[in-house]
């Protein structure tokens, strides 16, 4: 018995000491985009897109398994490996359009802020560029360990969509039903919206931010079981909270009216008659979420495209060690602000593109990420298991598929 004590605290201690990447990454993925879409989801089409939550979370463990394995075993960045393993050329092209994808995530953060703050009468002029500040200030003064408890404690406030759900009181028996029963319809914005939740819950950033945290936090092999374990509980949490929200929303908009949602603040309206907690919780959260990806989505870009294209990188570095970084870090919260401040500038057709390119866009980021983790001479005997190796190419397959069938229903119709 005292054996199996000691063992269990053992394991508790190796836990607590590598949480952090995979757990942050997979809750950061829940950013206003994030919300919007599940919310929109909810509003829109109810109970019926809750079934794809469970084959999202699969996907999404295993690539953020094999994300944390690579980083664990190599010691390196993802991007990194491919510029190592594909070249320059085609890193700076993915890098290319990750920055661009991920400037319209940023600004869908600031969008995020300035929505849930102007619900309680502060202007976005104000919130905005406030919060620009406090994230710049929170990384580039901190250092990897602090930075990483704020974003802990930030992961925690995701229960407040929960409680939300709860407190909607929505039909917890077609929400079960709906949970395991696929639901496939060929309606064009019924796919996009398919594709976006893929793209919001598996983003490509994530893989890359996920594989850097692992290697500047230090987790090797010898941790790498119970690395392991918090990158599936991660995942886990994640999806469980988007499915709180799409239940929310159905529960309380769907049941009233099918509503095209204009943002996630509009959501959080919607569960006012369910009473003022629902409403401030939805809210905080909102707010909890949108501040938190803008911190990880920025650092998370500087983070690849240092790593993919050669520069020193890390927030245990400073600024004079790690110009371009920092250089990068800054400029996307500055014009991610910045274009949120711009009247009339169409932020709620931005924040559902950008979760939409993500899904369009995961598949050039799978596919080298598969390619890599089954070299033995890089990975040793840290190799794929086969069906690994089956589900992710399934996904990429199915991805491409939904997304080609979106394109041609678009020119079906413009034709």
């Amino acid at each position: 018995m005292a054996k199996l004590l000691y063992r269990l605290r053992y394991h508790l201690f190796v836990f607590f000491a590598v949480i952090g990447p995979g757990f942050i990454t997979a809750n950061v993925d829940n950013d206003s985009g994030g919300i919007y879409t599940y919310s929109a989801a909810g509003a829109r089409y109810g109970y019926l897109p809750l079934w794809t939550l469970l084959p999202i979370t699969l996907v999404l463990i295993i690539t953020q398994e094999m994300c944390s394995r690579m980083g664990a075993v190599t010691g390196k960045g993802l991007s990194d490996l491919i510029r190592e393993e594909f070249g320059l050329r085609i890193t700076f092209l993915m890098m290319a359009l990750l920055v661009f994808v991920n400037l319209t995530n940023v600004m869908a953060e600031f969008a995020g802020v300035a929505s849930s703050l102007e619900l309680f009468h502060i202007s976005r002029y104000i919130s905005v560029p406030l919060a620009a500040v406090g994230v710049w200030f929170l990384v580039v003064k901190g250092d990897y360990k602090s930075t990483e408890k704020v974003f802990l404690v930030g992961c925690t406030l995701y229960l407040t969509y929960i409680i939300s759900g709860f407190l909607v009181k929505p039909d917890w028996k077609e929400a079960a039903i709906y949970s395991v029963k696929p639901v496939v319809m060929l309606e064009p914005g019924y796919i996009y919206m398919l594709i976006g939740m893929v793209g919001t819950t598996i983003a490509p950033w994530m893989q890359f931010y996920l594989q850097s945290a692992v290697v500047e936090k230090g987790i090797s092999v010898k941790e790498y079981a119970a690395s392991r374990v918090e990158v599936i509980v991660g995942c886990i949490f994640t999806d469980v909270v988007a499915f709180f929200i799409i239940v929310a929303c159905a529960g309380a908009i769907y049941s009233v009216k099918p509503t095209d949602i204009q943002d996630a603040s509009q959501a959080a309206l919607g569960l006012k008659p369910f009473g003022q907690y629902a409403f401030l919780l939805f809210s905080a959260g909102l707010l909890n979420a949108s501040v938190f990806a803008a911190c990880i989505l920025p650092l998370s870009t500087a983070y690849s495209v240092c790593e993919g294209l050669g520069f020193e990188s890390g927030v245990n570095r400073r600024i004079r060690e790690a110009p371009v970084f920092y250089f990068l870090y800054t400029s996307l919260i500055v014009v991610g602000a910045a274009v949120t401040l711009i009247p009339q500038f169409p932020l709620v057709t931005m924040i559902l593109l950008s979760q939409v390119l993500n899904g369009m866009l995961l598949p050039f980021v799978l596919i080298p990420m598969v390619l890599l983790i089954n070299k033995r001479d890089l990975m040793g005997e840290w190799i794929n298991p086969r069906w690994f190796n089956l589900v992710t190419w399934a996904s990429v397959v199915i991805i491409i598929g939904v997304s080609m069938a979106y394109v041609g229903g678009l020119i079906r119709g413009v034709h």
